[in-house]
């Protein structure tokens, strides 16, 4: 039988995906792209904003038109927070929340036993949306180089614009044994790099009387990976501490991701973020001065309310005042069951889109100056095994600093999966690579 999968969002719903995918593969299924003919389309799902909603939507029409007999799983946050608006689709036969998915395989199999394979009288979809409680570590497995590696899950925070606490739970992880375990298990997969995900990742073990420093300390051991990325740190989380240890550490690399959203202390303390401006700017300077060429991405949310022309000025001010190499953009969107559903002073969608786009131009100036900074110097690479198209008629290899920047160069399978110095120059750039982070 024939599964297909279908991933919106994060990395962490990338890494959840390939778990589930070697559930099936273990039970007999086979794993087939989404734009064939399946027995079950499984569709992982996101609500960070109204858009990944309409994709899961589009998603669901797709495997439809692909077999207008198969069976439909979709799970996830959307699934979670809204999921008799899923119900209302046409053609879902199950809905799992967070705290199911992990569950799909079992779920699927008593439905078809109880149904059949194309769900024969059928009058409404299985639905379990318990509220998230458990953790089940999970990690990416599409690319033999790179995996993402789910360490947390949950928030505490319930900032004023976001969903994902209501739909992922509370903070929550393994402790540093278990989690330390699995990365070995990842180590025997023969992946060189491995990044460290989660909803909020600096808040790992904070109910185990653990911390994520010392997750840090015991994974930086294993050298059978050869490089550990931070995929995303909240700024009040990251501490001199953090910062001292990556810049001395073995495996671990000078690229941090840390969460901006707005460069505005008023739109800050109505989004209900837990540090201002003075304190992010404090955390950029410090990675800087301990390691110079890090690159540093942000998040930043656009016309969110009482985000005014004077204080997205100032934000846009503040933002290129710091040595930040890009930016992630997001126009705000109302989500369900938030605080900012209720607050005063909206900013016309219109124009939330027109600031993101001036911040994109901002965030590629940022990142042709990053790489200008970088150019004729030497950094280590870690060349992955796909081939990228020609070059003067030669197939190209890509792959990643340890600083985050995208190169390439003529293939050799000899290199794939492996590290060497390799120099930065106009040649060996990917013009306008993706940042994936």
């Amino acid at each position: 039988m024939k599964v297909a999968t279908h991933t919106l969002g994060c990395k962490l719903n990338f890494a959840e995906t390939s778990h589930l995918q070697r559930r099936f593969i273990e039970a007999g299924f086979n794993i087939v792209s989404y734009k064939e003919s399946a027995d079950l389309y499984v569709i992982n799902t996101c609500t960070v904003t109204s858009v990944a909603e309409k994709k899961c939507r589009n998603a669901i029409r797709q495997a439809l038109t692909q077999n207008p007999s198969a069976t439909i799983a979709v799970i996830g946050c959307f699934a979670q927070n809204d999921a008799r608006q899923i119900a209302a689709i046409p053609g879902v036969n199950i809905i799992l929340g967070n705290d199911t998915k992990h569950q799909l395989l079992e779920v699927v199999q008593k439905y078809w036993d109880k149904q059949g394979m194309k769900g024969e009288g059928v009058q409404e979809p299985c639905i379990i949306t318990p509220e998230p409680r458990s953790f089940v570590p999970c990690y990416s497995g599409d690319d033999r180089t790179r995996t993402f590696f789910k360490i947390q899950d949950g928030c505490d925070y319930y900032c004023s614009y976001c969903a994902i606490p209501m739909a992922r739970g509370r903070s929550r992880s393994a402790t540093v044994a278990e989690t330390v375990a699995v990365a070995r298990e990842i180590a025997a997969t023969g992946t060189r790099e491995v990044v460290l995900t989660g909803v909020n990742t600096g808040t790992f073990g904070k109910y185990n009387g653990e911390t994520f420093i010392e997750l840090l300390r015991e994974l930086d051991k294993i050298e059978d990976i050869a490089r550990f990325r931070i995929s995303s740190i909240e700024p009040n989380l990251i501490t001199e501490e953090i910062v001292d240890f990556v810049a001395s550490s073995r495996a671990f690399l000078p690229h941090f991701h840390i969460p901006l959203q707005s460069g505005s202390d008023k739109v800050l303390k109505m989004m209900h973020r837990r540090y201002d401006t003075a304190l992010y700017s404090r955390r950029v300077e410090y990675i800087k001065k301990a390691m110079p060429d890090a690159c540093i991405a942000a998040d930043v949310i656009t016309g969110f309310n009482g985000e005014d022309n004077h204080e997205f000025e100032s934000s846009k001010q503040f933002i290129a005042s710091l040595p930040i190499s890009y930016l992630h953009v997001f126009p705000y969107s109302d989500r369900p069951n938030t605080a900012a559903l209720h607050m005063d002073e909206k900013v016309p969608v219109k124009v939330r889109k027109s600031r993101g786009a001036e911040l994109h131009i901002l965030s590629d100036a940022m990142r042709h100056a990053f790489v200008q900074s970088q150019m004729n110097t030497n950094h280590m690479v870690l060349w992955e095994h796909t081939c990228h198209g020609n070059v003067g008629g030669k197939p190209m290899m890509q792959g990643w600093t340890e600083n985050y920047i995208r190169l390439q160069r003529p293939y050799e399978e000899a290199l794939a999966g492996v590290v060497t110095p390799f120099e930065i120059s106009e040649s060996t750039i990917v013009e306008n690579f993706a940042c994936d982070d």
